[in-house]
């Protein structure tokens, strides 16, 4: 019998892990599964759930450097797991007790916190539960390895390759994409979505995107921006992050059309309605744009997992990218006056886009779990 309660786990140490979780509740349910999405950090104390949902905020905005040193020294496979799994089981008292009581018949988690704490749980008996992991950067830091994980779901060949050779086994791991809402697959007609966002209709458009908590030297990159020679329009989307969102105003009269907009639910429609997206190289992120068909432009990706990313953009021909703020107009023209190219890399992005990563996670969960 297929089970009829999937706990998928997540953290809010960053929105895309929230956002893979939120695909997979709803794929399963989509499936006539019942599923239950588990935020764990409110399961852990307050001093732990500090550091981990606002330390990388801060860390990103004001300290990337540190960010892609503590990135680099933790990518060490296998080796700082119990010190790691001491420290989580301090923090996780109601966590485990939580675990314990609701006994899930299958978990995924978008996070490697709560499948460290499960498969503790499992390794000592506490509970029997088949686990699911799926990565949700390009790239596999040593952080999300664990052994007697079920099922590991990744974005690339590359990847899986890489996490073999490391000893988890092959038929364990599943190239699937990272999970993202179906809805960015759908076919739209940039025209008519142009339009309903109060849009020009027949001029390229570009998606500055902040990520889900507004983060990153946003101010300048706009300014930037705005020294472009072709005819744009842009929209930023400053997130959760309602203070850059008002400081943006300033630019709202400018010769460029400009709007500026905060927190959406809608941001599927302004990725349909765009032609690049410009900022960061969030795993999630990217995966919508390129299920939308954007190519990316990459603007100072934050060392560590978002570097990594962006290595795996440009070598499949998906992204430019821009180290220094004051030169990205001049990048972007060059690409925009070299059709050629522009239309190729357009190309290459519908290749590598994976907009049913969520459905068939699931899919392959449940038939494996099938009687």
């Amino acid at each position: 019998m297929i089970a009829d309660k999937v706990m998928v786990l997540s953290v809010a140490s960053g929105a895309g892990h929230m956002r893979a979780a939120d695909a997979l509740f709803s794929a399963f349910e989509a499936k006539g599964v019942r599923a239950h999405h588990i935020e764990v950090l409110k399961y852990t104390n307050g001093v732990f759930r500090k550091v981990y949902s606002d330390l990388y905020k801060e860390l990103v905005n004001k300290r990337p450097g540190i960010l892609g040193w503590a990135y680099d020294s933790m990518d060490r496979p296998w080796k700082y797991q119990k010190r790691r799994l001491a420290l989580d089981m301090l923090s996780s008292g109601r966590l485990v007790r939580f675990l314990l009581k609701d006994k899930p018949e299958i978990a995924v988690c978008t996070h490697f916190l709560p499948a460290e704490i499960l498969v503790y749980l499992r390794k000592k008996k506490m509970i029997d539960v088949p686990i699911g992991v799926v990565v949700t950067d390009i790239d596999a830091h040593a952080l999300w390895f664990y052994k007697d994980i079920d099922w590991y779901f990744v974005a690339s060949e590359e990847t899986k390759v890489y996490m073999s050779a490391l000893g988890v086994p092959e038929e364990t791991i599943y190239v699937t994409g990272i999970p993202i809402d179906p809805v960015f697959g759908e076919e739209r007609q940039k025209v008519d979505v142009r339009l309903q966002l109060g849009l020009v209709p027949n001029l390229t458009t570009l998606l500055v995107s902040a990520g889900g908590f507004g983060v990153g030297p946003v101010e300048a990159l706009l300014q930037a921006l705005l020294k472009l020679r072709h005819p744009v329009q842009m929209a930023v989307i400053c997130g959760r992050n309602p203070q850059l969102a008002q400081r943006l105003q300033k630019f709202s009269q400018t010769s460029q059309p400009l709007k500026i907009i905060g927190f959406t639910n809608e941001m599927e429609k302004w990725m349909a309605a765009a032609d690049l997206l410009v900022g960061k190289a969030g795993g999630l992120t990217s995966a919508e744009a390129l299920a939308r068909g954007l190519v990316l432009v990459i603007v100072n990706p934050i060392p560590g997992q978002e570097e990594r990313n962006t290595d795996h953009f440009l070598e499949e021909g998906v992204a430019i990218r821009c180290n220094n703020i004051p030169s990205l107009a001049f990048k972007i023209d060059s690409l925009l006056s070299n059709k050629e190219r522009f239309s190729r890399m357009q190309q290459s992005v519908k290749s590598l886009a994976r907009p049913q990563a969520a459905r068939d996670i699931a899919s392959i969960i449940l038939d494996e779990t099938s009687p």
